[in-house]
């Protein structure tokens, strides 16, 4: 997971640079949001592999893929093959997050979950702090495909071990405490090809407003229509009690961030213009914030109940729109706009493991691949949707205004109906005790663990 981290977050600051080298900037919209839509695709492979044959097999595959796909953009000749590479990518963090989700959710009764969740989020804080630095500093240094090559190096040899220990093991334990719900409901492969398909045509159609991109977001948005309410649990539009709802709001609270910490830079760098080493405290601060809250809901277990902890991270994530809404006045200090997405992510720390642990809980009887690709379809359908839905408006508002900030002012205030509805719908998600027709959650003994999911 630490390798997995430092590869999605320092290969982002080097695509730019390696569009332009390959002639392909035109292009870069969809090398950028393939990963997106590629990880979305794997998450539904794994979670379907993952409860057929246990999470090994599909872990296995996916850091086996990672390395391959490494080496795929290393060598691009073509904008194309960077794009391939992206893609296979994004397959292999998905199938990846989710196996390893669900071995949790098999080998860790409820109350040590949290702790394993922590491990894997651990991994994520010094590639958040180190990993675009290093990454352009060997670009500066040597060129991009260096980082890539790198990169493949670093990852071979944990993911040879990887293979080799968990191709001996037996069949995985399952202590988990699934079963509450009703049957399994397997998405088809046809579907996860189709949402993929459309989340990438989206995220390029919404770069630009002629016919070309125009077409693409339509028909982009109209397969999303069709095809993803079939990978996702029964009841998900009307935030049905349980898996329903816990899923709808992983949509909702990472569509509203990811869409917060694309446009927050934009606006630091294009009409505030700060010093880039600004841009980089945020996103630094906010690694560090969402670890730090996510030790504190930790902390938290058996204390307060996990829906009350995603309204709670929602409540403050309102909080953060809204100040980020207030840095478009001119009078507004620029270093307002990085606490807005240092606060954001202190809210998703406390609502991302909470919204994980509850969608384990509420998996139906050997459904939790089931339940782990739910959430990981969900997360990138939100980023994807509430994104589009901010650019659209962002570009409709640039168009008819002279200001610079106005625009940000309307896809910021857009934040506001997902963070919102979270907060009055969290309720739903809450897990009961069968017998006892209350609050599980609060039944369960206080232990210092320091739950935090991977981003």
């Amino acid at each position: 997971m630490f390798l997995t981290g430092f590869a999605a977050l320092a290969v982002m600051p080097l695509l730019p640079v390696a569009a332009r080298d390959l002639d392909g900037v035109v292009l870069y919209p969809l090398v950028a949001g393939a990963f997106v839509a590629a990880s979305l695709l794997g998450g539904v492979l794994g979670g379907t592999w993952a409860d057929r044959a246990g999470p090994r097999r599909p872990l296995m595959a996916g850091v086996a893929l990672t390395v391959v796909t490494l080496l795929v953009s290393a060598t691009s000749t073509t904008i194309w093959q960077l794009a391939l590479g992206r893609f296979t990518d994004g397959i292999a963090a998905g199938l990846v997050a989710v196996s390893v989700n669900v071995a949790i959710g098999q080998a860790y009764p409820d109350h040590l979950r949290a702790r394993a969740l922590a491990l894997m989020s651990a991994c994520w804080i010094v590639p958040s702090l180190a990993g675009p630095p290093l990454a352009g500093l060997v670009a500066a240094w040597w060129s991009w495909r260096a980082v890539f090559f790198g990169l493949a190096g670093f990852t071979l040899l944990p993911a040879v071990t990887a293979v080799l220990l968990l191709r001996g093991r037996g069949a995985e334990a399952s202590h988990g405490d699934s079963g509450r719900e009703g049957p399994v409901r397997r998405p088809a492969l046809s579907a996860a090809l189709a949402v993929s398909a459309a989340a990438a045509l989206t995220q390029y159609g919404v770069s630009a407003w002629d016919v070309r991109h125009v077409v693409c977001t339509v028909s982009g948005l109209a397969l999303l229509v069709m095809f993803a309410p079939r990978l996702l649990p029964s009841g998900i539009w009307r935030a049905g009690r349980g898996l329903p709802a816990t899923v709808l709001l992983r949509a909702l609270t990472s569509g509203a961030y990811f869409t917060l910490e694309a446009f927050v830079p934009l606006m630091l760098s294009t009409a505030r213009r700060v010093p880039g080493v600004v841009t980089g405290l945020a996103f630094t601060g906010a690694a560090l914030a969402w670890a730090g809250a996510s030790w504190l809901q930790g902390r938290l277990q058996g204390r307060v109940p996990r829906h009350r902890l995603v309204a709670v991270g929602a409540g403050v994530m309102a909080a953060a729109v809204v100040s980020a809404v207030v840095c478009v006045l001119p009078a507004v200090p620029a270093a307002m706009a990085v606490s807005s997405m240092v606060l954001a992510a202190v809210g998703m720390g406390l609502a991302t493991p909470s919204l994980t642990l509850l969608s384990l809980n509420h998996a139906p009887a050997g459904g939790q691949g089931y339940a782990s690709s739910a959430m990981q379809t969900a997360q990138n359908l939100g980023q994807t949707i509430v994104l589009a839905l901010a650019s659209a408006l962002f570009s409709a508002m640039t168009a008819v205004t002279n200001s610079q900030l106005a625009p940000f002012a309307w896809a910021f205030a857009l934040l506001v109906v997902p963070v919102t509805g979270t907060v009055r719908l969290a309720v739903r998600t809450r897990t009961t005790d069968p017998e006892r027709g209350r609050d599980s959650e609060s039944t369960v003994t206080s232990c210092p663990v320091e739950p935090v999911e991977d981003r």
